[in-house]
């Protein structure tokens, strides 16, 4: 595995922080970080999902042999339609199939055979607003929580990002509109009642979840939320919170505090870059 690492110009730090998810890969009962039935979204911050994109920023992708390792396990869950659940055998909502294209995607699997039905899935399955939508209420129903689910529908688009064909489909343009909308009014959406507020607002890496640093970084790759005054003013609060132009973790999920690439308060290399790609992404 070593052999592997260096191909990919993997340094020291990253090396060290690849052994600390390393010794954590059986903790669920599985192996990969997932559980013993094969559930690849259970123990965060240990989980497949949670790992899988952590090694993503740690510069591991296919072929690696972790990479090969997360993308079978988390394919072997893949329906006839596309949808991809969170374990063999369970029920799935969009999140889940959102969450493993990201995954998968970030892996260097976009262009992988396999992925053509989950891509497709994902387009027929939008919400009538252009967003996705699960279907479990857990705060009851209303029109704020009719409305599609704007962490799961940027999940989605971080994973269309990376088909050149489809940033521009007219068919995502509603979902980018919810977004885009959403940073105007802020108001907590879907059935899992995203908002946008002070969390939201602190600088999260990796991207896990809804947060202002994966909002503007998957947005950039978008012409039509480019060109939108809301990704501007976004883009100008992540600005502010450069110092001397390095990016600030300032929120890090809880239990990662072992690992040096993700530590919050100090200035971080790869969240840096993610910055300078979308950046890159603005200027083009």
């Amino acid at each position: 595995m070593a052999t592997s690492r260096s191909k990919q110009g993997i340094g020291e730090a990253a090396q060290r922080d690849i052994e600390v998810l390393l010794a954590h890969r059986h903790d669920n009962g599985g192996d990969h970080w997932a559980g013993k039935d094969g559930r690849w979204g259970v123990g965060a911050p240990f989980s497949t999902i949670d790992c899988g994109l952590m090694l993503a920023e740690l510069r591991i992708a296919r072929p690696h042999p972790l990479a090969e390792a997360i993308a079978d396990l988390v394919l072997a869950c893949r329906t006839e339609d596309g949808r991809i659940r969170p374990g063999p055998h369970l029920a799935v909502q969009p999140c889940h199939t959102a969450n493993a294209a990201r995954l998968l995607c970030r892996l260097g699997y976009a262009d992988d055979p396999r992925l053509i039905p989950v891509f497709e899935h994902l387009i027929t399955a939008r919400h009538e607003d252009g967003g996705w939508r699960c279907s479990v209420l857990k705060f009851g129903a209303g029109p704020d929580t009719d409305a599609s689910n704007p962490g799961v529908t940027l999940n989605v688009l971080d994973a269309m990002r990376f088909r050149k064909d489809m940033v521009s489909n007219r068919e995502l343009a509603g979902a980018v509109d919810t977004l885009l909308a959403h940073w105007s009014s802020r108001r907590p959406l879907g059935p899992c009642r995203f908002g946008i507020g002070s969390r939201f607002m602190q600088v999260e890496y990796p991207m896990f979840r809804y947060n202002l640093f994966s909002w503007v970084h998957v947005l950039s790759f978008y012409p039509r939320a480019r060109r939108h005054p809301a990704f501007k003013e976004a883009l100008g609060v992540l600005r502010g919170k450069l110092q001397a132009d390095q990016m600030i973790i300032e929120h890090q999920k809880p239990g990662l505090k072992s690992l040096e690439a993700f530590r919050p308060g100090l200035p971080s290399t790869l969240a840096t870059a993610r910055y300078a790609e979308l950046l890159g992404n603005v200027r083009s």
